[in-house]
């Protein structure tokens, strides 16, 4: 993929620093290439936007405002209606945003980017009934700490209530649903919010639900139990191991998957001839260093 000069519509970059916790999007990275989490986790390198993944900001946008509306209002023409002002409030808070369409003199790839977007939003539509959906929360931000000291956090698109009390979690996503083996993997986010639901709340939900608007349209649900929970809770805790003996070492290998044609940081992957910027945080201390000599037995025991 060709590599473009990203400086002038990229956010700006932010100083390294190490990793204070974990969300479902950062064990992600890690989990599918280490080198691509230190990136963006330690060196913070600077991303441009994209228009896919800015339109999925931009839908959730306006889903998100349209429940501020009474529920016989939240009609598809007012969902609608939302997607302009939503892009001019996006545009006021990330000025970058206007790199999308640099070439665009008479507008045409904002309104065709603009009317992928109405498709999805009118998808929703097909797929749940808002005026029948009363959330208590949107985009809630959760965090909590395991007894492991681990940090938790993430927001959750959407929770119910149901009048008897059980809590559904749900996320909007504006890809295409995944295949049947890959549901697991595309559930497990969902584990991770509930799970921190879980210790924060000392609420197990009821059922954690993937709406996906993308293709055909379709609503994935699983419903999780305690041992679901705690094996989640073991996984991330054996994932925070692994990302604490990488920062401490240094050692982010790089591991080619079906994301790389879509990744940022091509210029900086030793698998596509590019070399990683020089690691910025200090490396942990061996018993070898602490030893001049590097022979054990000249420690005092």
């Amino acid at each position: 993929m060709q590599q473009t000069d990203t400086s002038s519509t990229a956010a700006p970059a932010r100083p390294p620093a190490p990793p204070t916790g974990l969300s479902p999007s950062r064990a992600g990275d890690f989990l599918t290439c280490p080198l691509l989490y230190r990136l963006r986790v330690i060196d913070r390198l600077p991303e441009p936007p994209s228009a896919a993944a800015t339109r999925g900001t931009l839908v959730h946008a306006v889903l998100e405002r349209l429940f501020d509306s009474p529920a016989a209002e939240r009609t598809p023409e007012r969902a609608l209606g939302l997607l302009r002002p939503q892009w001019e409030r996006l545009l006021g808070e990330r000025p970058e945003l206007g790199s999308l369409f640099p070439e665009d003199p008479d507008g045409a790839a904002l309104t065709r980017w603009l009317a992928d977007a109405e498709k999805l939003v009118a998808q929703w539509f097909r797929l749940e009934d808002p005026s029948r959906l009363h959330p208590v929360e949107r985009e809630l931000y959760v965090e909590t700490a395991l007894q492991s000291g681990l940090l938790l956090r993430g927001y959750i698109d959407r929770v119910d209530v149901a009048p008897t009390g059980e809590v559904r979690l749900v996320d909007y996503k504006t890809g295409r649903a995944p295949s049947r083996d890959f549901e697991g993997k595309a559930m497990f986010q969902m584990k991770f919010y509930a799970l921190v639901v879980w210790r924060w709340k000392g609420v197990i939900p009821k059922r954690l639900q993937l709406v996906y608007l993308g293709g055909g349209g379709d609503v994935v649900s699983y419903d999780p139990d305690e041992a679901d929970l705690l094996a989640v809770e073991r996984k991330l805790q054996a994932l925070w191991e692994r990302i604490a003996l990488a920062v401490a070492t240094g050692d982010f290998p790089a591991t080619r998957n079906r994301l790389c044609d879509w990744c940022d940081h091509r210029a900086s992957c030793p698998e596509f001839g590019g070399t990683p910027p020089p690691y910025p945080l200090p490396l942990a201390r061996t018993s070898d260093e602490d030893d001049p000599t590097g022979d054990p037995m000249s420690k005092e025991s």
